[in-house]
């Protein structure tokens, strides 16, 4: 890594292009390729952009989805390359580039030491000879890419036939990564998909070449350990090594949030902390014994990275997630929506953001998929789905139709945020003899859910002028509740310079991270009690899941001294925050 921290992925268009902004600077990130559509629009513009040659690749050719994919991740390594290689050939002047990828450095790397020497070096040929050796230095950002492992739609053909497995929506996007000129990561994010994962062992640069080296890694995005041993485990077992485990936070985190029974962070990262060196020996075992039934007598262990991301919000919180647990890399996602030189968010969005308080930041049922979704009130695409259910026509056009799922009243899956569900799912509704208020409660569940696919592809089309006539342009946005703290726009700069605690922003009564998550949980576990009162089997759940909350806050007792060490001074009012955490899930119970 060329910092200790990543932007991970932010929705389908916030991300798109981050690669082309920061991995010249030695910041690694990840593009997600779930939208061929949007992917295939941007190429076409950074390949004008940079005046490259540029061919469409339509609907009608086979494997199009694959082949967009290939084409446009291709394309951004072409023009990281350049980037490079015009920084490699700078000058250390004022507003450079190649001034700028130092600059951005930590201040313990050892590069950054070497060119702090440089700076204060009087003899000119001695000056010279260290920015020769500088440049030679310089090495970009990893170029990663995310796939929702559940969002695996099989395919038709123009006559209706369902199309091979190896066509379905993650495995076309998989193909088009392993195809791609990219020696970087894939992460795999929202769960198992056995499909998916045994189709990894049909591509052989998820496989060591003839070197040992992995042309192709996988990282594993999971919310807990045991997550993370299962998967990592029946990966092995085909010979495939997971050379990442990235630990998100189950709430406090952007997108979709995939709640634990409550186990809070800190106790995850702690069972992490103590069983990552058995785990590692664990697989090796697995791993080599698979390479060798597979006659691949070559075999080398490699290493595996540990990060974790969610809700991180300062320098004292990624020191100590880095030191006290041994992580090696933190992901800082939505701070960096306010970072305009980062990620790609249209100019009224990001102007909502930066004035949005903590209350229009929440967690909602908006997904199709059936997850909570962590929505935006300030978002156009809410704004236009209340407009639409004033005007008693619920449900968005589906185009894209990556999230159907339903078969209620079709025997072609639907999407449950589509306006044809929601027109006969309402309709069903009149024919049960329900109250008024019964019925209304109903409806509302049933318009919560709104079109993701176009919403969160249309702020780049927005920023870049990249619609077509007619096209909606509502803005999904799915920004974490960390954001409320954040009041941008941000440069780069200032940004990293937060993150490395340089130039602190001085977010204003931001509680520590794990409070935050905390919260989140409590707040959850409200939810859930609501109407499982009467309910033997949740009643067990949700008693479970306030034990769970107990434990954490206990252990969080535990390593104040330690979050100390790491320049954390609000150990008084944190206590007393777990204290009060605490008693009123006494008090509930």
């Amino acid at each position: 890594m060329k910092h200790n921290f990543h932007i991970p992925v932010l929705g389908l268009a916030f991300s798109i292009d981050t690669p082309l902004k920061v991995a010249k600077f030695g910041i690694s990130s990840v593009i997600s390729i779930v939208d061929d559509e949007l992917i295939e629009r941007i190429r076409a513009f950074y390949a004008q952009k940079n005046q490259l040659y540029y061919t469409p690749i339509k609907k009608t050719e086979e494997d199009y989805r694959a082949k967009r994919i290939t084409a446009y991740l291709n394309l951004v390594q072409q023009i990281v390359d350049m980037q490079i290689f015009h920084i490699k050939n700078d000058e250390f002047s004022p507003h450079a580039d190649l001034t700028k990828y130092f600059e951005l450095l930590p201040d313990t790397d050892l590069r950054k030491r070497r060119y702090k020497k440089m700076l204060e070096t009087d003899d000119l040929c001695r000056k010279a000879a260290l920015a020769e050796e500088l440049k030679t230095m310089v090495v970009p950002g990893e170029i990663d890419v995310n796939i929702m492992a559940k969002v695996d739609k099989l395919n038709v053909d123009a006559e209706g036939k369902v199309l091979y497995e190896k066509y379905s929506d993650a495995s076309a996007a998989l193909r088009g990564f392993a195809q791609s000129v990219l020696r970087s990561s894939v992460v795999l994010s929202a769960g198992m998909n056995p499909r998916l994962y045994n189709y990894l062992t049909e591509l052989p640069s998820f496989f060591p070449n003839r070197h040992g080296v992995l042309e192709k890694r996988i990282i594993l995005k999971v919310s807990d350990y045991r997550s993370a041993y299962i998967q990592a485990k029946y990966l092995a077992k085909k010979g495939l090594w997971v050379s990442e485990f990235r630990i998100e936070s189950g709430l406090n985190c952007g997108g979709h949030a995939f709640a634990t029974d409550g186990y809070l962070l800190g106790p995850i990262l702690e069972e992490f902390k103590q069983k990552k060196e058995d785990l590692v020996q664990e697989l090796s075992c697995i791993y080599r014994t698979a390479l060798l039934e597979k006659d691949v007598s070559n075999v080398h262990i490699l290493p595996i990275r540990f990060s974790v991301q969610g809700g991180i919000g300062t320098a004292e919180e990624q020191l100590f997630l880095l030191r006290y647990y041994g992580f090696d890399s933190v992901g800082w996602g939505s701070p960096f929506l306010l970072v305009p030189e980062a990620t790609t968010v249209d100019n009224g969005t990001l102007t909502k953001l930066i004035k949005a308080d903590k209350e229009d930041f929440y967690l909602s049922d908006s997904s199709p998929l059936g997850v909570p979704f962590n929505n935006f009130k300030g978002s156009t695409a809410e704004q236009r789905r209340i407009e639409r259910i004033a005007r008693g026509v619920p449900g968005s056009p589906c185009t894209k139709k990556y999230l159907v799922s339903n078969t209620e009243f079709s025997a072609e899956p639907i999407c449950t945020a589509s306006r044809v569900y929601q027109h006969a799912k309402i309709n069903a509704l009149k024919n049960i003899q329900l109250s008024e208020a019964e019925f209304q409660e109903q409806v509302d569940k049933i318009t919560a859910k709104t079109c993701l696919c176009e919403g969160l592809a249309a702020s780049a089309y927005l920023k870049y002028n990249l619609q077509k006539p007619k096209e909606i342009t509502a803005v999904s946005i799915c920004p974490g509740p960390n954001t409320a703290y954040f009041k941008g726009p941000y440069t780069l700069q200032e940004m990293v310079d937060h993150i490395y605690g340089r130039r602190p922003l001085g977010l204003k009564n931001r509680p520590h991270m794990f409070l935050n998550e905390l919260q989140l949980y409590v707040d959850y576990l409200k939810n859930l009690a609501k109407n499982g009162i009467d309910d033997a089997k949740k009643l067990k759940v949700i008693q479970k899941f306030k034990n769970q909350l107990v434990d954490g806050i206990a252990y969080y007792r535990t390593i104040t001294a330690e979050m100390e060490k790491f320049g954390f001074k609000e150990t008084q009012s944190f206590i007393s925050a777990l204290n009060g955490y605490e008693q009123d899930l006494i008090i509930e119970a």
